[in-house]
Order: structure tokens, then C-alpha cells, then sequence
């Protein structure tokens, strides 16, 4: 037993003295944040959208279009498994640890630096990271997806040059899925994909030629249009043609109420379409309220819905009709929109404030949230917000992703990943320019990680480089001294002192 200690103990210096250990470390202490974490959102953050997804996933609601129905599903197959609601939240929670330790040990790989590793770690309990993490929203499964396929592609530029065709294209199915379900969960997040799935292939194949490019797109398009198809089949949603909320936001808030009513009448809408839109423009500009015009400005209760198949239609031709005759009142209204969205980002923290209990699901009746650790958290990201403004402003990510993408070179060898990180960010956010909602942080919540983990890349670039360079001087002072030694006269005998 004494020799059998001995070479346990030999074993574990030795692992210590090569490093060896330490991604072992990085995964104990991952999991305890993860489990902090979880412990911290339990059951979950959820908003009214949210509540909606999980009667969906209960069954307590038909399924519908206006929310993603695989994301429904998914919490349907999550409670089924575990018969918990909870157990979506807690998905996020590792959704995000997993990736960041594997980015760590990465760095950890590349630098030495322990604490370069604990810094990428550390992402995960950053104030404009964490405050959304048990919040179950699309945006946060977006985000975590993107995060994912990038943590496969920067695992597959350390295959070697050639060879391990198995894996590579492995890998490849992996980040496909993981895009696949980035589009379908947020379909205005396809061009964020875009850079995203370049960036996969690349790692996979430094130099793919015309044939990989075209197989490699044929599966993205497969897998994403082959899980459309099984989660429409699974879920048979309602259709709601809740894009139709953008043209509505336009026709109300860029003509004036007699035009609204003019392009009605010219569009062949209803009269009780036509006063509804009429009111609901007046309500807007009156009251001054600059978007979301189905929730607060339009009266649901009494004119006929909008978003009916044949309203839509009518609202789609007023549209088309109207916005190239006042195309100069568009582009401004929608630049105001996207002005508020990177200037006066809101919602930096959703508390999960949820319906009357009599409105609420019993699982979630029966599962409250612990109101210590909420404001405990709230705290948190509630003073950065008030010191630290610009981690929940749309204007700083779309500036770092405009410097990530926009740079020739970077110090270290992740110069086109930073630029592709960069150009799906940029993407994201501009994309909504002719379609933002609203101004919520969540909506920059992608950009917001992919830049902190993009930063911290480039950080580990420079110390590396500094490290070589402190070495490679090292080296040459060392080289020099015996030299400066043989050159140095030597003093004779007779000049000596007695």
C-alpha cells in the first residue's frame, strides 16, 4: 500500500508540474458556478412570453407560431423527461458553463496562464452575461447556440492539418445542429448565422475547395429545413402572422390619422379595420408612443384583429402602397427606432415578474423563486448598469463588432475568427434597423457575449506574445554574456596587486 501511495503521489506532481490538472480544476470550478447559478434563477425567470411557451410545453395551450415552437417542444420533451418546468432554466445554465470552460481550458492550452483561463470562465458571472441566464427567453438560446458552434470551431483548428475526416465531419453535423436551431428559434437571427457557419467550415478545413462549400451548405439547408418540417409535424402550431406587427407599426406611426384612414379605404380594408387604424394612430403620436403599436396603441377589444389572414393582407398592401410615397417619414421613423435601441437600451434585467398567481401555471405556483437571491442579483446588475453603462448599450457592441470585423490583422493566430465574431454581431444588430420592436438589452445579448469572449482571445494574444518576447530576450542575453566574457581583457600577473 506505502508503494502504491508513493506512485499515486508521483503521478498527481508530476500531472501538477505538466498542467495537466488544472482543466480538471477549471471543470470543478465551472460546476460550481453553474450550480450557483441555477441555484440563483430556480425555477427560472419568466416573463409573459415565457409563460406562454411553457402552457405551450404543458399542454395547457395549443401550440402557435407567434413564439418558436421548437423551442416548446423542447421544454416539452424537458419536462416530460424530468417533470420539472424547471428544468429548461437549468438547460441554459449549462448550455453556457459547458462552453465556457472548454474556451478556457483553450486559453489555458495556449497561454499557461491560470489566470487568463479563470478570466474566460468568468464571462459566465459577468453582470451583462449572468442576468440573463435562467431567463427563458429565445434570445438566450440563440446566443448560447451561436457560443456553441464557435467553441466546436475553435476545438476543430487543433485537428491536425490532415486526416481525421471522421471527426472533422463530426464536428460538422454538431455545429450544423447547433445553427439549425439558432435559425429556427429566432428567424431574424439568420444573418448572424451566416459568418457563424464560415467560421465552422474554415476551422474544419483551412482551405475547403468549391466541393466542401457546397456540401457543407447543403447540410446546413437540410438539417434546418428537415427540423423545420419534424417540429411543424410534432407541434402542428397555429399560424399567426405575427410579422405583421411591423407594417402596422409603420402605417400608424408614419402616416397621420386621415392618411391611415385614405390607405385603408384605397386598400379595400374594412371600415372597422380602417377606424381601428385609424384610432390606434392617433393614440400612438398622441400619447407618444414610438412602437409596439398591437399592445398599446391599437384597441384589440373592439376592432377586429389585425393580424387576422385577410387584415394582414390589406395592411401588406397599404404598406407597399404607402411607404415608397413617404419613404422619407420611414427611413426616419425606423432610424429613431434603432437610435433608441443602441442609445437607450432597456430591460437589462428581467426579474420574472410574472402574472397573478390565478393566471399562473400550478407548477409555477408551487415553485417560487427565492426573492433573497433575485435581489441579490438584482443588485448586481443593477449597479453595473448604473456605473458601468455601456455593458447594456447596443452603440458599445456594435462599435467592438465593427473593430472586430473591421481589422486587417490580430496579434495571435484567431485573426478571421475575431473578424467573423465581429461580422455576426455586426449583423445582428443592424439587421435590426427596418424591424426593431422595442430597445431591450436582450436584443444585443448575442453581440454582448461574442464581443466579451472575442476581447479576452485577444488579450490572451498579446500575453502569449509577450511571453515570447520576454523569452526570445531572455535567450539572447544569455547567448551574449559568454561572448561579453571571452571579450573581456584579462589583466597580467605584473599589473596585479601583491
Amino acid at each position: 500500500m506505502p508503494g502504491t501511495i508513493d506512485r499515486w503521489t508521483a503521478t498527481l506532481r508530476d500531472a501538477r508540474r505538466r498542467g495537466s490538472l488544472w482543466p480538471c480544476a477549471l471543470a470543478a470550478i465551472a460546476a460550481v458556478c453553474a450550480y450557483a447559478v441555477s441555484v440563483v434563477f430556480h425555477p427560472g425567470y419568466f416573463s409573459a412570453d415565457s409563460l406562454v411557451q411553457m402552457r405551450q410545453a404543458l399542454g395547457e395551450m395549443p401550440m402557435e407560431d407567434w413564439h418558436p415552437p421548437v423551442m416548446a417542444l423542447l421544454w416539452k420533451i424537458l419536462i416530460d423527461s424530468t417533470g420539472a418546468v424547471s428544468a429548461m432554466a437549468a438547460l441554459q445554465t449549462v448550455a453556457l458553463w459547458v462552453p465556457l470552460w472548454l474556451l478556457a481550458t483553450l486559453v489555458w492550452k495556449k497561454t499557461g496562464s491560470r489566470g487568463l483561463s479563470l478570466a474566460m470562465l468568468a464571462v459566465g458571472l459577468a453582470p451583462h452575461v449572468v442576468t440573463f441566464t435562467g431567463v427563458v427567453w429565445k434570445d438566450v438560446h440563440l446566443a448560447y447556440a451561436l457560443l456553441a458552434v464557435c467553441v466546436v470551431a475553435l476545438l476543430a483548428r487543433e485537428l491536425p492539418a490532415t486526416g481525421r475526416t471522421r471527426t472533422r465531419w463530426a464536428l460538422l453535423a454538431l455545429g450544423v445542429l447547433f445553427l439549425a436551431y439558432a435559425v429556427l428559434v429566432r428567424k431574424n437571427a439568420f444573418p448572424a448565422v451566416i459568418p457563424v457557419f464560415v467560421l465552422l467550415v474554415l476551422a474544419l478545413w483551412p482551405a475547403p475547395g468549391r466541393r466542401r462549400w457546397l456540401v457543407a451548405t447543403g447540410v446546413l439547408v437540410a438539417v434546418t429545413v428537415g427540423a423545420d418540417t419534424a417540429v411543424n409535424a410534432a407541434t402542428d402550431p397555429r399560424p399567426t402572422r405575427q410579422y405583421a406587427q411591423i407594417p402596422l407599426d409603420d402605417l400608424v406611426h408614419v402616416l397621420t390619422p386621415v392618411q391611415v384612414r385614405a390607405a385603408a379605404d384605397k386598400a379595400g380594408a374594412d371600415p372597422a379595420l380602417r377606424d381601428g387604424l385609424a384610432t390606434a394612430a392617433a393614440t400612438c403620436q398622441t400619447k407618444k408612443i414610438p412602437s409596439d403599436a398591437y399592445f398599446h396603441c391599437y384597441q384589440r377589444d373592439t376592432a377586429p384583429d389585425p393580424l387576422s389572414p385577410r387584415n394582414v393582407d390589406v395592411m401588406l398592401e397599404m404598406w407597399t402602397q404607402q411607404m415608397p410615397k413617404h419613404w422619407q417619414s420611414y427611413a426616419e421613423y425606423r432610424l429613431q427606432l434603432f437610435g433608441k435601441l443602441l442609445f437607450q437600451t432597456n430591460y437589462p434585467f428581467q426579474n420574472g415578474t410574472r402574472a397573478q398567481p390565478s393566471q399562473q401555471p400550478d407548477a409555477i405556483v408551487n415553485t417560487p423563486s427565492n426573492e433573497f437571491l433575485k435581489s441579490t442579483l438584482r443588485y448586481y446588475v443593477l449597479g453595473f448598469v448604473r456605473d458601468v453603462p455601456f455593458l447594456f448599450q447596443g452603440w458599445f457592441w456594435l462599435a467592438v463588432s465593427m473593430v472586430l470585423a473591421l481589422r486587417r490583422r490580430w496579434i495571435g493566430p484567431y485573426t478571421r475568427e475575431l473578424r467573423l465574431l465581429g461580422a455576426s454581431s455586426a449583423l445582428y444588430i443592424l439587421a435590426y434597423l427596418p424591424v426593431s420592436p422595442e430597445s431591450n438589452y436582450r436584443y444585443v445579448y448575442w453581440p454582448a457575449i461574442a464581443g466579451t469572449v472575442a476581447v479576452l482571445l485577444i488579450v490572451s494574444a498579446h500575453v502569449v506574445k509577450r511571453r515570447a518576447k520576454a523569452a526570445a530576450s531572455a535567450a539572447a542575453d544569455r547567448t551574449e554574456a559568454p561572448e561579453a566574457d571571452e571579450a573581456r581583457p584579462t589583466e597580467s600577473l605584473a599589473t596585479q596587486p601583491a
